[in-house]
């Protein structure tokens, strides 16, 4: 996607007959600080030579048994190139957490999507709708989303993570830690969520803060964002400031963005068991 964000502190036999060749034997701003959750996808050494397939990068990440039948029943125009699905989910056991993934089966598909959910678990319980953001990219699944999907298409989720052993046998629930969270894109109009993530500074005064990075923009900004926009792109000298021994780093986005923001943070002294990232291909 065309922005990146560095972040501290938190049954279908019929349609999967295709994707079912496909599928393994076996069952993604930001700096969450002082945080008890983060989750995400990697940690570790990122780089490599081959782009791998959305099935074989994440074939050693948890997933849940469940994969339920889901209908598109909302489609909108995110930004110039970002569409968010809101998609009916069919089967009452699907649940996920929030910051997880899944992946995405599309009739007469035979590659595997796998794309961040952007809504609540909330939304889901009250209205029974799970939401994804998805840019557009010549990637087969990405490319059915911008191109052939249409309300009433039919699909299959199966939620995935990869922090869920982790995440045993430490009571239950997640206390909220403090979250910074810088976000970088050329234009406001590329900031995706940029209203929500406003609202939720607002709602959580002091735990929740935001620097938004424009790097191309040539229009005068909104006076909604002015307080919260910086020109440039991320800098050491801002990232310097939350180093410390409980901070977490979850960083999204291209993977250059990925791997140079991973060795900055090596070089300000960020052990490499601290930092999280999801990988977009």
């Amino acid at each position: 996607m065309a922005h990146a964000t560095i972040s501290m502190g938190f049954t279908v036999p019929q349609l999967l007959r295709g994707a079912s060749r496909i599928l393994p034997s076996h069952s993604a701003l930001v700096l969450p600080r002082h945080s008890a959750y983060c989750s995400c996808t990697v940690n570790g050494t990122i780089k490599s030579k081959r782009k791998m397939d959305h099935l074989e990068r994440t074939a050693n990440n948890f997933r849940q048994e469940v994969i339920t039948q889901a209908k598109v029943c909302g489609i909108t125009n995110e930004s110039e190139t970002v569409k968010r699905l809101r998609l009916a989910i069919a089967n009452k056991d699907f649940t996920f957490k929030a910051g997880q993934w899944v992946d995405f089966f599309i009739p007469g598909v035979s590659v595997v999507g796998g794309f961040s959910i952007c809504s609540s678990p909330g939304l889901l319980e009250r209205e029974g709708i799970l939401e994804l953001a998805v840019k557009h990219t010549a990637h087969p699944p990405a490319h059915w989303v911008h191109t052939e999907c249409a309300l009433d298409s039919e699909v299959a989720l199966r939620v995935g993570a990869d922090l869920h052993g982790n995440q045993e046998g430490k009571g239950n629930g997640y206390k909220m830690g403090t979250v910074e969270l810088y976000y970088s894109a050329k234009k406001t109009s590329e900031l995706l969520f940029k209203r929500t993530i406003l609202r939720l500074m607002a709602e959580f005064p002091g735990r929740i803060t935001c620097r938004f990075h424009i790097t191309q923009q040539s229009s005068p900004v909104c006076e909604e964002l002015q307080p919260h926009i910086t020109e440039g792109r991320i800098s050491r000298k801002e990232l310097e400031k939350h180093v410390s021994k409980d901070s977490l780093w979850y960083i999204c986005g291209p993977p250059p963005m990925i791997e140079s923001i991973s060795e900055l943070l090596s070089s300000i002294g960020v052990p490499r068991d601290c930092v999280f990232f999801e990988k977009w291909w």
